[in-house]
């Protein structure tokens, strides 16, 4: 979804036609509301993480990596 995201933003940059790529985002936002309503739907209730949740959670992710790599000699 990021790359369609940033892929109407090069065009719109570009001054380009941007329909398609506009078109394929809103249909993935779409797919991924409803996949969020059916989990929520089967029970689901745990609070979805945003976009400062993930980036935060790269960052300790990749921390993490080189223990990794030290444990395995």
């Amino acid at each position: 979804m990021a790359d369609i995201e940033a892929s109407v933003r090069d065009l719109i940059d570009r001054d380009r036609d941007c329909t398609e790529k506009a078109l394929a985002q809103m249909d993935l936002r779409q797919k991924i509301n409803l996949l969020i309503g059916e989990w929520k739907a089967a029970g689901g209730g745990d609070v979805l993480p945003g976009v400062r949740d993930r980036v935060r959670l790269r960052a300790l992710k990749k921390a993490a990596d080189p223990v990794r790599v030290i444990a395995r000699r």
